[in-house]
């Protein structure tokens, strides 16, 4: 199936987190928390200003971006867990060092 956002909406897979500390102890799915990190998967086209005309998102497939923990609208396509959210939801773009 496929899925496109509308508008200024992007869909996003969360990024499980690591589930062992720094120090080793293991931590229960019961006790870990969602990850607030995820992948961006699709992008809607953009908002429209009062113009009419498009403003493109900043955000695109493949980005890595950080979120609130109670943004967006959990959906299942295809039995894979996906976020839909508005792109002011996203609080950030995740760069990698060079």
């Amino acid at each position: 199936m496929k899925f496109r956002p509308l508008h200024d909406r992007v869909m996003v897979k969360r990024i499980e987190s690591e589930a062992k500390t720094p120090s080793g102890i293991i931590i229960p799915d019961t006790a870990k928390e969602k990850p607030m990190e995820g992948e961006v998967v699709a992008v809607g086209s953009g908002a429209r200003n009062e113009q009419g005309s498009v403003i493109a998102l900043d955000v695109k497939s493949g980005d890595r971006v950080l979120f609130g923990k109670w943004s967006g609208t959990e959906i299942k396509i295809d039995g894979q867990d996906y976020l839909v959210m508005k792109e002011s939801d996203i609080m950030g773009i995740i760069e990698k060092a060079a």
